[in-house]
Parts: structure tokens; sequence; C-alpha cells
């Protein structure tokens, strides 16, 4: 592999006529330069110039190796300042992996929102609730939900946010039972579930925690088919804000005893490097880490419940 530095110092003694005039305009003494242009022949195998008392000249060969030099050079200097340009503001593609509920409720307008603040920026989302190796399959991003810490690893991990999960139930089946007022109040409710639900674990913003069992009337993987359900009034389930949020406003939905949540989880970014992290993928991060809480939070108009 070609030294680029000494085939620098080749364009340039050759640019200059020889190597006094090189080494007075490079400021390198001419013993230093004469001996990385040797040792350039030496790892290519061949005299790329003449050394007289009187004069420099190149061989035909090197005559050659200079032209294909001044592209191989040009051609560095114009990846320099594409690598450059990068760093100086965020742009180019950012390879990112989330989950499906993430993606389809919390990210539908944040990553929008940061790709028209940063318009040299692309996004390549792939949604999935598979565990990926991004270091693997080279991505520059994940997004993990969990409730309990992510293993340790050499990845990289930033909180995004905390993601309290709420009680929601559908206006008719709030009409049909009267709103819930305590926990004890859930107490044979219908309830709404994912696979192996059987209880909620209340918490409230005082410290007091309560479990109410469940049985599921409904049970689903699918956060779609969850609010749907709830919409439809099969009875109260445990979201997201960021999944149920637009059914509040809206009227569809209303949230069930308000200061208390069922389940106190994060979501968490993992980068494969500390250092060289490309400035797309910093500010998306940044971005992430105002915009996602935003998302997650209960608004208090919302958490006045209208029957």
């Amino acid at each position: 592999m070609l030294d680029l530095k000494e085939v620098y110092y080749f364009v340039q003694v050759v640019n200059r006529g020889g190597f006094a005039a090189a080494s007075r305009s490079l400021q390198i003494p001419k013993s230093t330069l004469s001996y990385r242009i040797q040792q350039l022949e030496s790892s290519l195998g061949v005299r790329l110039v003449n050394r007289t008392s009187r004069r420099f000249s190149m061989t035909d060969v090197g005559r050659e190796f200079y032209q294909h030099a001044r592209i191989l050079l040009k051609d560095a200097e114009d990846i320099e300042d594409i690598v450059r340009q990068r760093l100086a503001e965020p742009s180019g593609i950012v390879r990112m992996t989330t989950p499906l509920d993430v993606s389809q409720f919390a990210l539908r307008e944040i990553l929008p929102a940061f790709m028209l603040q940063h318009p040299k920026v692309e996004i390549h989302q792939q949604s999935t609730d598979v565990l990926i190796d991004i270091v693997e399959e080279g991505f520059d991003l994940a997004l993990r939900g969990h409730s309990s810490p992510l293993p340790d690893s050499s990845l990289v991990q930033r909180t995004i946010a905390r993601v309290p999960w709420f009680l929601y139930a559908g206006t008719r089946y709030l009409d049909s039972i009267g709103f819930p007022e305590t926990p004890e109040d859930l107490i044979g409710c219908n309830s709404i579930g994912v696979p192996r639900d059987n209880a909620w674990q209340l918490q409230h913003s005082d410290g007091r925690r309560i479990d109410v069992g469940i049985q599921p009337r409904f049970v689903s993987n699918d956060m779609v088919a969850l609010k749907q359900a709830a919409c439809a009034g099969l009875g109260i389930v445990s979201l997201p804000h960021y999944v149920g949020g637009l059914e509040v406003q809206s009227g569809e939905l209303k949230q069930v005893l308000p200061g208390w949540i069922t389940r106190d989880s994060s979501v968490t970014a993992l980068m494969p490097f500390r250092h060289g992290l490309l400035p797309a993928v910093r500010a998306l991060v940044d971005f992430l880490a105002v915009e996602f809480p935003k998302a997650a939070a209960v608004q208090h108009r919302e958490n006045v419940p209208t029957i």
C-alpha cells in the first residue's frame, strides 16, 4: 500500500522542479525529501527520478506515475473535503432501527420535524420488534423500549425519555360502569392486555403501590389492536401516552385514575461508537432527547376526566 504522504512529496518535488525548491516551499530538509522519495521508489520497485548534481529529471515510469499521482491526490482532497463538510453540519444518511409502536406513534411527527430542520440529512428507518445487532447490520442508531436496565454491552447508551404507561378506556365502556376513582374500583372491570399480563402494578406519584389482578378479555401484542379494542368499549387498557394520546384529545379515550401509572419504562438510544459520531447522528439523538419526552408525557388538561 502506497504511503500517501510520500506520493504528496513526490508530486511537490516534480511541481517545483527539484528537491531544493520543494525543500524551501515545504520547509522540509532536502535530505528528508530525498529519503522519502527513495522510500517510495523502494516500495514500488522502480526508479522515479534521475538524481544528478546539475538537474532534476524523471524517468519514463516516473512521468507516468506523476500523472496518476496528481489524480490520486486530488481524489484524496475531495474525500477529505466531503468528510470535513459532514463534520461541519449534519448531513448524509442515518440508518436507524426502532420498535414498531415507537415508529408508528412516537416518531411519526418527530422524524419529519427533524428532517425539515436538517435538509441535508436522510433517515433510513427499519421498524421491527426483533433485536438487531446494530454493529453487524451497519446501523448508526437503535431505539430500545425497556422496563428494566439494558444488558451491559460495548454499545453506547443514552436515555432518551421516561415512558410511563397509563390506563385508558373508551367513553362507551366508562358510561356503562361509571368512572373508577380508586384502584379498588378496577376490580372486576373488563381489561385488555398484552400476553402474560395478569396484573396492573399501579404506582402513584406520591409513592403508593397497589397491584390489581386482571384477566384480559382481549390479548394482543399489537398496540394498535389494543387501542382500537379500548375505543370500541371492550375494557380498560394500559398504554404509553404516545399510543393513546390522540384518542384522548379526540374524546374516544379517557385516562383512568390520573396520577397512577401501570409501568415505568424508558426509551434508550444505542450507538455503536462513542467517538467519531457523525454530526447527523448526534443531532438526531439530541433532537429525540428534547422531543420524545413531549410525546410520552400526559398534559395536565388531559388528566381531568369528563364523561
